[in-house]
């Protein structure tokens, strides 16, 4: 990783997140390239990380690298990849890893637009807590990704939290539904048990604090115990008590 040369195809907040991740961790900010047409988000970026700025100018910054993030909306995705791809052609340096955080972008159309399947892609969806380092991500690699370039991939995305491995690029719907939109699923139970304690009498401040700690707890048990979430819930669940109630 401190070796690898890294480019990112749009600055937004995905990379930055991962960016800040990555230079928080072992990879030198000189080896951080970004390419993006915001001049101020770069600037930003610079000031900050320390990264190498490519102002609209993603040949530039692709130009041999040991990795491509594509991290632009997924409505530019076909664009941006082809263009990615008329460099790499004319190139006769190393293949570079792409890898892709667009979310529902099949590899077999991004092969496409690369203009042949001898690419090395790997397809991941980091969720909405990658912006505190917290993220869940699911990752499928296409038959070129070679070991090592796994190894590189992955540590590009643990930068943000942890990282699972699928066999099936079919299992990163799935992921989708699951660590996608599973943080959504917990704001809107968290919204309710606020709204009832504050039904009950309690303070919106004080709901608040006593919700978040309580799924904080929770959490911080079901990641540390080695029981499943069903034993865990029934041993806060004591016959005819008040949780039971």
């Amino acid at each position: 990783m401190k070796n690898s040369t890294i480019a990112f195809i749009g600055g937004g907040n995905m990379a930055y997140s991962l960016i800040g991740g990555l230079v928080a961790g072992d990879c030198p900010a000189s080896n951080i390239r970004v390419a993006d047409p915001n001049n101020e988000t770069l600037e930003a970026m610079q000031q900050q990380f320390g990264i190498t700025p490519f102002p609209a100018d993603n040949p530039g910054a692709i130009a041999e690298v040991d990795a491509i993030v594509l991290a632009v909306k997924p409505q530019i995705l076909a664009t941006v990849t082809k263009e990615v791809g008329e460099v790499l052609q004319n190139s006769h340096g190393k293949a570079p890893l792409l890898i892709s955080i667009a979310a529902g972008v099949r590899t077999h159309d991004i092969e496409r637009w690369l203009g042949g399947d001898t690419q090395a892609v790997v397809r991941t969806m980091p969720n909405t807590p990658a912006l505190l380092q917290s993220s869940a991500t699911g990752l499928y690699a296409n038959r070129h990704v070679s070991e090592q370039q796994k190894n590189l991939a992955e540590s590009i995305l643990r930068a943000v939290g942890t990282t699972a491995w699928l066999e099936e690029e079919a299992q990163l719907d799935a992921v989708t539904a699951l660590s996608g939109s599973g943080p959504a699923y917990f704001f809107l139970f968290m919204e309710a048990m606020e709204a009832a304690a504050q039904e009950l009498g309690l303070p919106q401040e004080t709901a608040r604090m006593l919700t978040l700690q309580t799924a904080f707890g929770a959490a911080k048990m079901a990641l540390e115990r080695p029981e499943s979430s069903a034993e865990l819930r029934r041993k806060v669940t004591s016959p005819g008590g008040t949780t039971e109630a």
